[in-house]
């Protein structure tokens, strides 16, 4: 199962605009959702010489096999260099560091040669903008004024998580297609196909998303996430320092990024699901522990609950670049722990 598969209502639409295509696609949903992908697949399927009845691109013919390849001359990527050098395995330099979490207006520049030159067969050019939202302003404005006189024959695929941080005017001059979340029997057959066990935990973790579900299930594994969900489910009777540094050990073998931000957000997801219960209410993204979290909701403090989830919005902060992990950690579960009256 792919994002065509899940979206399918959605491609459809994508579909019906190939009759008349606009200068400008806006898809727009949550981070996860596989947007890029979908737009990706409509840009190989306008790009392709023999597409399928369905739009698909059919994967043979010389234009497929250049967008396969990343070279054909008719599509440009534009996405933070930071983003790029990621997903092509390597890591960010200096350069990378200092502006490249932002797509720029150099980059927007180097189209310009990409518009002087005419297209193979004279087909369509596509520009493919993600995530849109990291566009500097320079860059936004810059983009705006070639939507204002587009060049012929040219379209901008932009994706975007938060449509809200896009100039007004550049929404403006998009055509919407707001991408929603899939059915949850489709997202778990996705999860399931591709190797997730226990998926419907993933997928609620996930909020529904499941191409968030399957990257949290890679990065971090079961393990990591029972160690946790066992310590919070302890509520009151919390053994604090043992926990921390049973869970700083559990942390230390996690290979790459800091996990520290994951843990955090995990916990406000688990204080949204305690929130809830207190309030009774269906909880959202802790699905097989609610009964657990039923039971802490009768003996949490529900201001304090508050006040807490306010306080884990600075642990977010802090959890980036923490002086002490073992520190940071019994901080964190001496507060968790007042929360509740044994």
């Amino acid at each position: 199962m792919n994002s065509i598969e899940l979206h399918a209502g959605s491609w459809q639409r994508l579909q019906d605009w190939r009759a008349k295509l606009p200068h400008a696609l806006l898809l727009s949903g949550v981070r996860g959702l596989g947007k890029v992908e979908l737009a990706t697949a409509f840009a190989a399927g306008l790009l392709c010489e023999m597409p399928q009845p369905d739009g698909r691109a059919c994967g043979s013919c010389l234009a497929c096999r250049w967008f396969e390849q990343g070279n054909h001359p008719d599509f440009r990527v534009l996405q933070p260099e930071a983003q790029r050098l990621a997903e092509e395995g390597g890591e960010a330099g200096d350069k990378a560091k200092r502006g490249g979490q932002q797509i720029t207006i150099d980059q927007v520049r180097e189209l310009d040669d990409f518009f002087a030159v005419g297209t193979h067969r004279q087909g369509l050019r596509i520009i493919l903008v993600h995530p849109a939202e990291t566009l500097n302003r320079n860059a936004a404005n810059a983009i705006l004024k070639v939507l204002e006189e587009p060049p012929p024959g040219t379209l901008f695929l932009l994706v975007s998580n938060e449509p809200m941080r896009l100039l007004p005017t550049l929404r403006s001059r998009c055509q919407s297609l707001p991408v929603g979340l899939p059915s949850r029997e489709s997202a778990v057959r996705f999860l399931t196909a591709a190797g997730v066990s226990d998926a419907e935990t993933w997928l609620a973790l996930a909020g529904g998303a499941p191409g968030l579900a399957l990257g949290l299930a890679e990065k971090t594994g079961s393990d990591w996430m029972e160690s946790l969900t066992q310590a919070l489910g302890q509520g009151g009777r919390l053994e604090v320092i043992a926990t921390a540094a049973s869970l700083e050990k559990t942390l230390k073998a996690v290979k790459g990024e800091n996990p520290l931000p994951q843990l955090v957000d995990w916990s406000q997801k688990w204080l949204v699901d305690l929130n809830l219960a207190v309030q009774g209410l269906p909880i959202r993204f802790y699905m097989q522990q609610r009964a657990r979290i039923e039971a802490l909701a009768g003996k949490s403090n529900p201001v304090k609950l508050v006040r807490f989830y306010r306080q884990l919005l600075k642990l977010r902060r802090e959890s980036e670049h923490p002086l002490n992990v073992r520190l940071f950690l019994e901080q964190f579960f001496f507060s968790y722990r007042a929360l509740f009256v044994e």
